[in-house]
């Protein structure tokens, strides 16, 4: 097994690709690292491909895999794990503003220090105040629905993994941003940061605008729900459900005692169904089975599951 796998999603980068490749080659080869870089085209309308045909001629250590059309950073990432063959796999942006100076320390956090992830975080950023200020607000959020809270930049593209971990967890949608979290509900919580080098954009303009951080917000309300209730939905669902239908059950009883109690006493009162809390009480019941439901179905499919019983090992003694 190679020391180092380099995977660099892209799209419509041709302009930093010569450079960049010619900087990650010679981190490697001033500190003897034996390595891979994996180029995922993801769909670029430029010359992106091009530029990787002929740097892949040139240098053996340098890989590519092209998408026929744009399917987003998570998938292109997800291919890159699938395809890696490095103890350590490194993931950075292919516009630059990650330096490949960080690799050699990032690397050795991963094989010396045995931390699971190392996620970067650009403590000085060259990104204007729309980008930087949400971006706060999204990665405070982030550590507090996941717990991860010694992370400051879980946006970050600058990450390094021990293999197993790319080799245990998949990235889909937009969940690229939440691959510490991900990991960690799958048993790899030795998760740190490094402050890294953020560089202006050298090149071409950036590719995600302030749509990302709805979509981001979303995607964590996805993974933060999968993580916890994605093996057992009864719990939620089903809680939830009982909850709301005995309030429901509860009100209707005491309508209809406090009916029978007036008629009983000759007390002129109202139709229960001329009283809105009757139709509130009907609809908390309906609502609260619905619920329970749901629950149910989903506990049904969730114990059908090829994977319910997946656990991941970290060791094995006297086990082939």
């Amino acid at each position: 097994m190679i020391d180092i796998s380099v995977v660099i999603p892209l799209y419509n980068e041709d302009e930093s690709l010569p450079e960049l490749s010619a900087w990650i080659t010679r981190v490697m080869v001033a500190n003897n690292f034996t390595y891979e870089v994996i180029f995922i085209d993801d769909g670029s309308k430029d010359k992106s491909w091009q530029v990787i045909e002929n740097i892949t001629q040139n240098n053996a250590c340098f890989k590519g895999i092209k998408f026929r059309r744009n399917y987003g950073k998570s998938a292109a990432l997800q291919k890159g794990f699938e395809a890696a063959l490095g103890q350590v796999v490194i993931t950075m942006d292919a516009d630059m503003q990650d330096s490949p100076d960080e690799i050699p320390d990032l690397y050795k956090m991963i094989n010396n220090d045995g931390w699971d992830i190392v996620s970067g975080w650009k403590a000085k950023r060259y990104d204007p105040l729309m980008k930087t200020i949400p971006s706060k607000f999204f990665n405070w959020a982030t550590r507090k629905m996941s717990g991860i809270n010694n992370l400051h930049d879980f946006n970050c593209g600058l990450k390094s993994y021990r293999s197993d971990v790319v080799k245990n967890i998949e990235v889909y949608g937009e969940m690229h941003r939440y691959i510490p979290v991900i990991a960690k509900w799958h048993g790899f919580p030795r998760i740190t940061e490094k402050i890294v080098q953020h560089r202006a954009r050298k090149y071409g303009v950036t590719k995600f605008g302030l749509e990302r951080f709805i979509n981001g917000f979303l995607d964590l309300l996805s993974i933060s729900f999968i993580g916890k209730f994605g093996k057992r939905p009864m719990h939620l669902f089903g809680t939830i459900g009982s909850i709301v239908f005995f309030v429901g059950l509860i009100t209707t009883l005491y309508l209809g005692c406090a009916k029978l109690w007036d008629v009983y006493n000759d007390v002129p009162a109202r139709l229960l169904t001329q009283r809105p809390s009757f139709y509130i009480a009907l609809v908390c019941m309906v609502l609260g089975t619905q619920l329970f439901l749901a629950g149910f179905l989903g506990e049904l499919i969730a114990r059908n599951s090829s994977t319910r019983n997946t656990y991941q090992i970290e060791k094995k003694i006297g086990l082939s």
